[in-house]
């Protein structure tokens, strides 16, 4: 019987074990900066914007009019928006938006994706995903 008993405890502590270590995984990859990693590196394209931005809305229309459907996280419309923003302001020195990625690359805000549309460095970058695929 306690033979029976230990071999009980031994199966629900390995059960607790594995069912937390599995909730502290999860938890990681919920992680705003896991988050804003997995969509830069991910995505051929990903734009950090808002809705509202009259500059999110240019960057979302130059990769419209270039036929090309970027990954658009929208901050104002998520509950980590704040914090997603943090995170970038650690990764790119800015916490403005539009925030645009190409290729893990970051191009920066709207004039950025302007100016680099307008030099040819924009298709240079689009170009390098397109003769990887």
């Amino acid at each position: 019987m306690a033979a029976a008993r230990a071999a009980v405890s031994a199966v629900f502590l390995l059960l607790l074990i594995l069912v937390l270590g599995v909730a502290d995984l999860a938890a990681g990859t919920r992680s705003p900066s896991a988050f804003v990693q997995n969509a830069i590196y991910s995505n051929r394209i990903t734009i950090f914007s808002k809705t509202y931005c009259p500059y999110s809305m240019r960057a979302k229309r130059l990769f419209r009019d270039l036929k090309e459907s970027p990954y658009i996280v929208e901050l104002d419309l998520r509950e980590d928006g704040r914090e997603i923003q943090s995170v970038l302001l650690d990764l790119v020195g800015r916490h403005t938006v539009p925030q645009v990625f190409v290729n893990g690359q970051h191009v920066g805000g709207s004039d950025d994706t302007a100016n680099a549309l307008s030099n040819g460095q924009l298709q240079k970058l689009l170009g390098n995903s397109q003769s990887q695929r």
